[in-house]
């Protein structure tokens, strides 16, 4: 890569680190930077999951007093998350590469889609707990395997994993929203954690890419943590609606 192909891609860790701690869908940026630069969509895919670990735990770190007292439903939820996680990864590595390049597209656009419909799934969240809805401490029975299933999801290309996380936690779980916001935070980084173990071993990594987008998700991670929850929405969503338009067009036309 040229110098100015480095520095836009670390600017894109430095982008999705923030996302992904305030909303979740950081891949929705990194992903469609790679597919520009001519990375195939397999390697983007692997070597974006490996980059992102460090912004995960950097996220993960600016929300840990958001994280205290939530031991019990961390390890609850993880082990979903990592069974999800490790069966994606290996659907992933499994599957003919021509499978990913006919799934993601329509994985990017439910992304979209509910990147788009966050705002309306968090008033029906509030007005249900104001309406006092069933939340059990840790979720019920049908959170879990709905957990997993995200898992599943995270591990194979996990692009809004973390808007459907927040949805799902504050459908089941009556917490505040920021604390629910760190186990999201959490979580996701769990699934990223595993699958990346799983394509450091046996898929073919670009390492320089993997290496930026680290550096700059981690600078991401801290600044989603505090000045990014002083973004507009609005705007975080247009960016990520046009940038994740131009990744399915980008795949669909090669």
């Amino acid at each position: 890569m040229t110098w100015t192909q480095q520095l836009v891609v670390f600017g894109a860790g430095i982008a999705a680190g923030g996302i992904n701690t305030i909303v979740g869908s950081g891949t929705l940026i990194t992903f469609p930077v790679l597919l520009a630069l001519g990375y195939p969509p397999v390697t983007a895919n692997v070597s974006n999951t490996i980059g992102m670990v460090p912004g995960g735990a950097s996220g993960v770190w600016g929300y840990r007093r958001e994280l205290a007292g939530q031991g019990a439903r961390m390890l609850r939820l993880g082990s979903a998350t990592l069974i999800g996680a490790v069966a994606g990864a290996v659907l992933l590595l499994t599957l003919p590469p021509g499978a990913f390049k006919a799934i993601v597209p329509v994985l990017i656009i439910a992304a979209l889609v509910l990147v788009v419909v966050q705002p309306r799934l968090a008033r029906w969240v509030k007005r249900r707990r104001e309406q006092g809805g069933d939340t059990p401490e840790h979720g019920g029975p049908l959170l879990w395997p709905a957990v997993l299933g995200t898992g599943v999801y995270g591990g194979y290309f996990g692009a809004a994993q973390g808007v459907l996380l927040m949805g799902l936690l504050g459908v089941f779980v009556d917490e505040d929203i920021q604390r629910l916001n760190g186990v999201k935070n959490y979580l996701a980084m769990l699934a990223n954690s595993a699958s990346a173990a799983i394509f450091i071993v046996v898929a073919h990594v670009s390492w320089q890419v993997a290496g930026l987008i680290a550096l700059g998700s981690i600078i991401g991670g801290q600044l989603g943590a505090t000045v990014g929850r002083r973004l507009p929405p609005t705007v975080l969503r247009a960016v990520i609606v046009v940038v994740g338009t131009i990744a399915v067009v980008r795949l669909l036309a090669s």
